[in-house]
């Protein structure tokens, strides 16, 4: 049989082209972020079993914090609204501190945002208002904390105080440059603020419809406290003419430097212009830090903080190791400070104590190197017998350890967010530091696991 012959089929049409889809009309699947969700979870489930901030809270539980709560008026029993936590305040700073954050305001709002602040806060009602109020209120408290974290590191041996080094940083302080002013401008300044409270004063009497009692208030309010900081500008004037006359007297066998009258803020009346690391000169304190080695370790203990607003460190050594001595109940072998520091007075009362001091000498002007270690008009005893020591090897090898125990602690504070204080004052500012070196030493005693 043969093959039908199929007929010639027309080919098919192109379908046409399909118009692209506008977003407007696509229909997808798009996120509803105010739909009402039931979620079993509890903030204890947020964090992992070995999450850095339950070893912080642990460790603060194993401490006593009685200082902290002793201006409380609620307790138990009796009528009072109850207040926040203090331990929760502190752990919030202490994590906040590990992180480098400095902001009472970025604080807070992590408190509501970040899991693992969240977790600490544990329910606890915060604002930034609490957070900054108690970073600056508990100077005593915090002192007394680092005290007991240093003790308890001499205890279980995770530091020896065989030998301690002491460093000054100076640290960018709150006041702007443009705020510091002469004795004239201050006094001027006095009498315009003087006459704004006094004519705030009268409007209060008749008070002008358009601005509101807030407002009225708020303005009040500020010009006090710009009275207030001008009566305290002139009030540290004498402090920073003695400052001055002290730099004179260092300056007097250069002519080509000259002192300039003496200048205090309008907004931090205890801040000095000092020259900074990078050579300029800028608003500044003078944060002093004293640290002892860790036995076997790569990393230093912080066993005092004290704040200045001194531009250099001749006077500062004695005070710091009474602190010391005052924190552990005894006093460093060997004290390593460099050559700022090494003044006659300094050496004598530190040889006084039996603490032997390691500080390069300097070369007298004009004077060959033979005479570096040589006995000078004026020099007492100790003095003699430490420009003796510093000429041998052995004393020069001990001194080169300052730096990997002073230093290593500068890095390590400005790791944490000592690079500008956001806070005006000597006692808030050094309430500040305290709480950076109360961190850092929590963080080396979590670092031992015991």
């Amino acid at each position: 049989m043969s093959q039908m012959s199929l007929p010639n089929l027309p080919e098919p049409e192109p379908a046409p082209a399909r118009p692209p889809t506008l977003p407007a009309v696509a229909r997808v699947l798009r996120p509803v972020r105010n739909q009402l969700e039931w979620m079993e979870r509890d903030l204890d489930s947020l964090l992992a079993q070995d999450h850095p901030a339950r070893a912080i809270w642990d460790l603060l539980e194993s401490l006593d914090l009685a200082t902290f709560y002793a201006a409380i008026k609620a307790v138990v029993d009796q009528p009072g609204h109850p207040a926040t936590d203090p331990q929760v305040l502190l752990a919030l700073w202490a994590y906040a501190t590990v992180d480098g954050i400095g902001s009472a305001r970025q604080l807070d709002r992590l408190c509501r945002e970040h899991d693992a602040y969240r977790w600490l806060r544990g329910g606890v009602p915060v604002n930034y208002h609490t957070l900054s109020d108690f970073r600056v209120a508990h100077q005593a408290a915090l002192d007394d904390l680092l005290t007991q974290v240093v003790g308890g590191l001499l205890y279980v041996g995770a530091v020896t105080l065989e030998q301690a080094a002491q460093d000054g940083m100076r640290v960018r302080a709150s006041a702007g440059a443009a705020s510091f002013r002469r004795q004239e401008t201050l006094e001027k300044c006095l009498e315009q603020a003087k006459a704004q409270v006094a004519r705030l004063a009268q409007e209060r009497e008749h008070p002008d419809p358009d601005v509101s009692k807030r407002q009225r208030a708020a303005r009040e309010r500020a010009a006090r406290e710009r009275l207030e900081r001008v009566q305290a500008a002139l009030i540290a004037l004498p402090e920073a003419q003695a400052t001055k006359e002290r730099q004179q007297q260092t300056l007097a066998t250069n002519r080509k430097q000259q002192v300039t009258p003496p200048r205090v803020s309008t907004t931090d009346p205890q801040a000095r212009v000092m020259k900074m690391p990078d050579g300029g000169f800028r608003p500044a304190y003078n944060v002093e830090v004293a640290t002892a080695p860790a036995p076997g370790k790569a990393y230093a203990i912080l066993v005092g903080v004290a704040v200045t607003n001194e531009g250099t460190d001749a006077r500062e050594a004695p005070p710091m190791e009474e602190q010391v001595h005052r924190r552990s109940d005894r006093h460093p072998r060997d004290y390593l400070v460099d050559g700022g520091f090494a003044t006659r007075e300094t050496i004598t009362t530190l040889s006084q104590r039996g603490i032997t001091v390691y500080a390069p000498v300097r070369l007298p002007r004009n004077k060959p190197e033979a005479e570096r270690y040589q006995p000078r008009e004026g020099d007492s005893p100790e003095v003699v017998q430490w420009r003796q020591r510093m000429a041998s090897q052995e004393a020069k090898q001990v001194y080169q350890r300052r730096g990997s125990l002073a230093e290593w602690a500068n890095a390590q504070l400005r790791q944490r967010g000592m690079t500008q204080f956001t806070v005006r004052g000597i006692p808030k500012v050094t309430a500040v530091a305290t709480l950076l070196v109360v961190t850092q030493n929590l963080l080396r005693w979590l670092a031992l696991g015991t």
